[in-house]
């Protein structure tokens, strides 16, 4: 019985204890943007010339299109309304951090298609949750080593520490 309570605890309770559920501060719809307006993903993400990945678009970009709002979804008047009109940049949680000692290139995993590694956001037209761990502050989607570890075996990649670790 010990045993049962203590995997139920293990597998149930720890990691609502150990993750905070957080919301971006609105909702994205890829595909409004994808199947809608024709968008590929170098439209708003692009890389650095390191080949590190620059993050989110920033306002401006998003402010070529939605200077005001364009449909009537409560999401998109929020962002006019206060972040383009406030000249603000958004907030967003990102999913998949990396560690400061960790160097990532995209440039140099272009022969993958991104869903390899990540969720296929341009199909989602809701935000996924964002769960944070309570002891790292890292989000619990962000990839493992041992997923890079795994991919880098299957591909015939060093896993030598120096090749992603500065």
């Amino acid at each position: 019985m010990g045993l049962i309570l203590s995997l139920g605890v293990g597998w149930f309770v720890f990691p609502q204890v150990l993750y905070s559920e957080k919301q971006q501060p609105f909702n994205f719809s890829h595909p409004a943007h994808v199947e809608n307006a024709g968008m590929s993903c170098e439209d708003c993400h692009f890389f650095r010339d390191d080949g590190s990945y620059a993050g989110y678009p920033t306002l401006e970009k998003c402010a070529e299109c939605h200077a005001a709002p364009q449909t009537d979804n409560p999401d998109e008047a929020k962002f006019v309304a206060e972040y383009v009109e406030k000249g603000k940049e958004v907030p967003w949680l990102t999913y998949q951090y990396q560690p400061d000692n960790v160097f990532f290139s995209h440039i140099a995993h272009n022969a993958f298609d991104c869903t390899d590694c990540h969720p296929d956001v341009a199909k989602m037209d809701k935000t996924p949750t964002y769960y944070q761990n309570r002891l790292s502050g890292y989000s619990k989607q962000t990839m493992k080593m041992w997923q890079c570890e795994r991919c880098h075996a299957e591909n015939g990649v060093s896993n030598a520490c120096f090749v992603c670790h500065k």
